[in-house]
């Protein structure tokens, strides 16, 4: 198989949660400029649309609004989806929150507002659109389901972010549960765990020069992740040369958790 057809994705139908900024736009735009389908989904109307239209300057894409922090936000996107009746070969789980505050004041609903988003949306978007995604599977090219975790949920950290790490640590463990159980409907089940990457999430660490010197300093290879990075891991994994990749948490943090 020639190199180009090994690592590509063109043609396939990519939804990707959180992805009218961070991690979620780049993945969105590498797989746009790979020649895949993109749908992007986003709570914000104003920056979604934006990123809508920066992506189709290089290829199909459209937005879908709604807030997958609520119930109904979640069988909207379904339903939507339903209604489209089309094959999904890739579903990204991007979309998360991370509640940041003092130990003795970390907040109680911080929890199952963290563990809702950051976990049960993915395992409930893999339950309802397992249809779609089994018509897009096939044995030589199974369909993807990719959560992006976090390195958060491999070490412990200094920030206050108390709940973020667990609820990726159960991401982490539930991708390796999915993976058991959709082997066999030719369904491969990946996380990425991601290290400092720019973001909105990120930006309160990374816009203080002294903190990112230290966070800089704290990685490794010495940098902090680009759009490449997690969009080239991305495509990896949804192209014929991850198709015997499954139930791997897959750090992507520039060695931080070696340390």
């Amino acid at each position: 198989m020639e190199t180009g057809a090994l690592f590509g994705v063109a043609g396939k139908r990519v939804l990707i949660t959180g992805a009218s900024s961070g991690l979620g736009l780049m993945m969105a735009e590498g797989f746009v400029k790979a020649g895949a389908n993109v749908s992007i989904v986003g709570r914000r109307a104003q920056p979604l649309e934006a990123a809508r239209e920066a992506l189709e300057r290089h290829g199909e894409v459209d937005a879908i609004e709604c807030d997958l922090g609520t119930a109904d936000g979640v069988a909207a996107l379904v339903a939507t989806l339903q209604q489209r009746d089309e094959p999904l070969h890739v579903l990204v789980n991007n979309a998360g929150t991370a509640v940041a505050a003092p130990f003795d004041s970390y907040p109680d609903d911080a929890w199952p507002e963290l563990m809702a988003l950051n976990v049960q949306v993915p395992f409930m978007l893999a339950q309802r659109l397992l249809p779609l995604m089994e018509r897009a599977a096939s044995e030589e090219d199974p369909a993807r389901i990719i959560n992006i975790g976090s390195v958060a949920g491999l070490k412990t950290s200094s920030s206050n972010t108390f709940a973020y790490g667990p609820s990726k640590a159960a991401l982490h463990q539930l991708t390796r549960s999915l993976a058991r159980e959709l082997a066999p409907r030719r369904i491969l089940v990946n996380a990425i765990a991601p290290g400092f990457f720019p973001s909105n999430m990120s930006a309160p660490y990374l816009a203080d020069e002294q903190r990112r010197r230290k966070i800089v300093q704290g990685i490794p290879l010495g940098r902090t992740g680009e759009a490449s990075d997690i969009s080239g891991l991305a495509i990896f994994l949804s192209s014929r040369a991850g198709a015997f990749v499954t139930g791997t948490v897959i750090p992507l943090d520039g060695g931080m958790n070696v340390l």
